[in-house]
């Protein structure tokens, strides 16, 4: 079923400056503290080279969101881009993909600030720590509460800040006499290597997602063929620079890779520059702010499913029914809290990379979209390089980097597909006619 566009309804006021804020903003910068951990174990002490490998990635692709973006000057992502430049079946598969971003991606949140709870109130368990995420959440989201946009950006201003205050306290302590000094050894140390640099750069890539989110504002922005492809690039490029320059601090405070618990490992790194009240200002911080991305998170997702519903890709009978009383999407927030609840049973690690499978995927799809729009359109002597070698490599990188994820991640992510697979059968008659659209 195809929705209609209703740009005329849409007020193009956004310029550069804005959707650059957006972008970074929905990054939500202080995750990678949040999982310095986990990326510091699996790359054997070079955190920050692990993060410039993802940067490189992320920037590849980011080129390629640009020139779709240019293409189809509409809100889209990668299962648009896909479904226009290659074909709906493949689009669909692609907005498949994705969805398992919007389906987990609440999981992960709830999980991180979950064990930051734990951390600070040792008494209450990860179970119930867990649970209290996902029952308080869920109800707020049932209730149809949202957190306003003016409550948003002063909590990203609180978490900036926070992030100001560690570089400051990291060089203190670095250059100071109890320091270990400045050095390269957070990007390649001699104790780490290529391959535990990819396997973690796999996981780091967790940190960006949501880098593209500014190309479903096209439709409310000022020239967007011009600014889209401008602000892709830049919150891509300005959210690695942030991203390798915390990992680089917080692995020279901390060099040995290894962590008691590294789902918490920034609590030790914080306590260790700033002692006991910046640690306690820190754990506060990062559970506000994983409160209110889960928050934001499972209300994208409910309705996600929603209008997948409406739409009769999914079962319209529970995924496209609105209560009666409250206005909002029951069933869809019921389950994804019960998709939370997995968290009690996982790991950091494990969640962050089998979301990290959908968005490999949908990032080889952008990738592979320019490709496909370079052949429809070669009678317009596109640029080879820039339409051809630069996505092709973005979409070898995005690969390779999903081969880096560990077993269980491929497994899940492979059933998640094969699921996929049996709903295209099933809704194309035996890929006979086309999908319907998928609202992603």
């Amino acid at each position: 079923m195809e929705t209609p566009a209703v740009p005329a309804e849409l007020k193009r006021a956004l310029r550069t400056p804005s959707l650059v804020v957006f972008g970074l903003a929905y990054m939500a910068p202080l995750e990678l503290l949040a999982i310095f951990g986990v990326i510091s174990e699996n790359s054997l002490g070079a955190a920050a080279g692990a993060y410039l490998l993802a940067t490189f990635a992320m920037l590849l692709t980011a080129a390629s969101y640009g020139k779709m973006a240019r293409a189809y000057p509409v809100s889209g992502s990668a299962y648009t881009y896909a479904r226009k430049a290659i074909g709906p079946k493949v689009g669909f598969l692609s907005g498949w993909a994705i969805l398992l971003d919007y389906m987990f991606l609440p999981l992960v949140v709830w999980l991180i600030g979950a064990n930051y709870l734990h951390e600070a109130v040792p008494a209450l368990p990860l179970w119930a720590c867990v649970g209290l995420f996902v029952v308080i959440t869920s109800v707020l989201n049932i209730l149809g509460v949202k957190v306003a946009d003016r409550a948003n950006l002063i909590l990203m201003a609180l978490l900036f800040l926070i992030i100001i205050f560690f570089v400051i306290l990291s060089v203190g302590q670095i250059a100071g006499p109890e320091g270990n000094g400045f050095s390269l050894h957070p990007f390649y140390g001699e104790h780490t290597n290529f391959g535990a640099i990819s396997a973690a750069a796999a996981i780091a890539a967790y940190s960006f997602l949501g880098f593209d989110a500014v190309t479903t504002l096209t439709e409310e922005t000022h020239e967007p063929q011009k600014r889209i492809p401008r602000a892709v690039m830049l919150v891509a490029a300005l959210g690695g620079v942030i991203f390798v320059g915390l990992a680089f601090f917080a692995q020279l405070v901390h060099p040995d890779p290894f962590f008691d618990n590294p789902d918490t490992a920034a609590v030790d790194v914080v306590a260790q520059i700033g002692g006991p009240l910046f640690g306690a200002i820190f754990i506060a911080g990062v559970i506000i702010g994983e409160f209110a991305s889960g928050l934001t998170c499972q209300w994208g997702a409910t309705r996600l499913l929603y209008a997948m519903g409406r739409d009769n890709v999914l079962p319209r009978r529970f995924f496209g029914q609105i209560d009666k009383k409250w206005q909002t999407p029951v069933f869809n927030t019921v389950l994804t809290g019960a998709v939370g609840l997995i968290g009690i049973f996982m790991s950091v690690e494990t969640s962050t990379s089998f979301i990290n499978f959908g968005a490999f995927i949908g990032f080889a799809m952008v990738n592979l979209s320019v490709i496909f729009y370079w052949r429809q359109h070669r009678g317009e002597h596109l640029n080879p390089v820039s339409y051809l070698v630069v996505p092709a490599l973005g979409a070898l990188v995005a690969v390779f980097l999903m081969t880096q994820l560990d077993g269980t991640a491929l497994l899940i992510g492979a059933i998640w597909l094969a699921v996929g697979v049996g709903i295209l059968a099933k809704i194309t008659r035996g890929f006979k006619v086309a999908p319907p659209e998928m609202a992603v």
